[in-house]
Order: structure tokens, then C-alpha cells, then sequence
């Protein structure tokens, strides 16, 4: 349903708003954010179907690594970052990490967030030497304290998460978790603006 055009702003440029053009665009922005996870789910599904040359699809990777990450006893925020590592595969790809963590950032810890941001480069320890490139690349952040953290990750969770045979939980399992985690924000947005 549209938005009442009756409730929306009057200025063309910021520098022209008013508190009461704030107040309108705050009052919006509540129930918008919280179809949040409803837009979460709708992406997740755009990944089915695409394989990409893998054995599975994107999609069924997703849950595969998620439902390792619960079997094995992971809290809900891990889980949801499992599930979601890879959701920036169809808008980002050549950074879809950075996609991931920009959508996790507001929603879990800060060791959470950089397994998401930098799993694509721990995960080519298992591949990159197969294109020519140096699988070691992941040697820049040793000594970070999530460094084993997202190397973990990887071994445990991410490059296991291929197999066709394996029964993963289904996407509708994972959506109150998914609804719980992204209920409220843990942090601004803004944390870390420097380089967290």
C-alpha cells in the first residue's frame, strides 16, 4: 500500500527540512524497518535456483551452513550470520560480503560481523590456489582477534556447506531466528565509521 502522500515531507533539499518534516520521515521509518526481516526472507529466496557451477544452489548453501552452525550448537545472532554470509551474492558480485555486512552490522557483535565481512577471503584459502591466486591471503589479518573466529567459520561451517545429500533445515525454520536477532539494532550504524 503507498504511503500517505498527505504524511510525507515538504522540502526539496535537506537544508530545507523542518522538524516537523523529521518527525513525518521518523514516523515512517519504524514500521518500514520492521518488514525488515519480510525483505530479508524475500532475498534469500532469490538465491535458489542459482548454482552458479556449484554442486547446490545458493540458496541450499545458505541453510546448509546455517544448519551446521545450529546442530553444532551456535547462538541464534551466529546462526542468522551462517544463513546470511552469502545474501549478497546476486547484487554483489564481487564484494558480497561487504553486502552481508552491511545488512548484519546493526544486529550482531563485532566479532560476527567481521567473520561476515571477511569470510570471502578466509574461504579462498580452500580454493584460490586452484584460479592462481595466493590461498594465503587471509596471512594479512593474523593476529586480529577474530582471525581464528573466521577461520573457524570457514572450515567448520562455510566450505563443508556443498553437499547435496546433506538434510539442511528449511528456510522457514530459520525465520523466527531471523525475526528475533533483527528485532531491535545492538549498535548504531555508525559504529566504527573509522574502521572498525
Amino acid at each position: 500500500m503507498p504511503d500517505d502522500p498527505h504524511k510525507r515531507a515538504t522540502f526539496r533539499a535537506m537544508t530545507e527540512g523542518t522538524a516537523e518534516d523529521w518527525s513525518i520521515i521518523a514516523g515512517e521509518f519504524m514500521p518500514f524497518a520492521a518488514q525488515l526481516p519480510d525483505r530479508v526472507m524475500a532475498h534469500l529466496k532469490l538465491l535458489e535456483g542459482d548454482c552458479g557451477g556449484f554442486p547446490i544452489d545458493r540458496l541450499e548453501h545458505s541453510l546448509q551452513t546455517a544448519t551446521r552452525a545450529h546442530r553444532d550448537g551456535r547462538d541464534e545472532e551466529y546462526v542468522v550470520m551462517a544463513l546470511l554470509h552469502d545474501i549478497g551474492d546476486t547484487l554483489g558480485s564481487y564484494n558480497h560480503p561487504d553486502i552481508a555486512a552491511a545488512i548484519l552490522k546493526p544486529f550482531v557483535s563485532e566479532q560476527n560481523h567481521w567473520i561476515v565481512a571477511q569470510h570471502g577471503i578466509f574461504q579462498g584459502y580452500y580454493f584460490f590456489h586452484h584460479l592462481g591466486l595466493d590461498r594465503d591471503m587471509r596471512e594479512q589479518f593474523r593476529g586480529h582477534p577474530h582471525f581464528e573466529a573466521c577461520a573457524a567459520f570457514c572450515e567448520k561451517y562455510d566450505q563443508s556447506a556443498f553437499d547435496p545429500d546433506y538434510d539442511s533445515a528449511p528456510l522457514d525454520f530459520f525465520e523466527p531466528m531471523i525475526r528475533r536477532v533483527m528485532a531491535a539494532p545492538k549498535r548504531s550504524v555508525y559504529a566504527g565509521v573509522r574502521g572498525e
